[in-house]
């Protein structure tokens, strides 16, 4: 299954949703709304910095993690971005492909 990370910020709502119910109850929120997508969460975290949190998923492709994405952002209370993770296989598998490319004036 493709593993995400996914990054994201509060809002000031989002914040004031955080301090009423804490974080564990924004992680199980989150754990929630991946598995209605037919995924498991292997990490979430908080942070300081320009991200509030962290969060490495296992999600059933891109349309699932973008469906979680859009419903976050929907919210109003979120921004996020989502990174695919590659493992060292899959660009084991990549290094074995033979695209064919010109750079731009080449």
């Amino acid at each position: 299954m493709p593993k995400y990370l996914i990054t994201g910020s509060y809002t000031a709502e989002g914040a004031r949703g955080v301090l009423k119910e804490g974080g564990s109850g924004r992680r199980e929120a989150t754990e929630k709304l991946v598995a209605s997508l037919g995924g498991t969460v292997e990490a979430y975290y908080f942070a300081f910095g320009s991200d509030d949190f962290y969060l490495i998923a296992d999600l059933p492709g891109n349309a699932a993690a973008a469906a979680g994405a859009l419903t976050a952002a929907a919210s109003g209370a979120i921004g996020t971005r989502t990174i695919v993770l590659l493992t060292p296989e899959e660009v084991d598998a990549a290094t074995k492909l033979s695209p064919s490319y010109r750079p731009p004036g080449g």
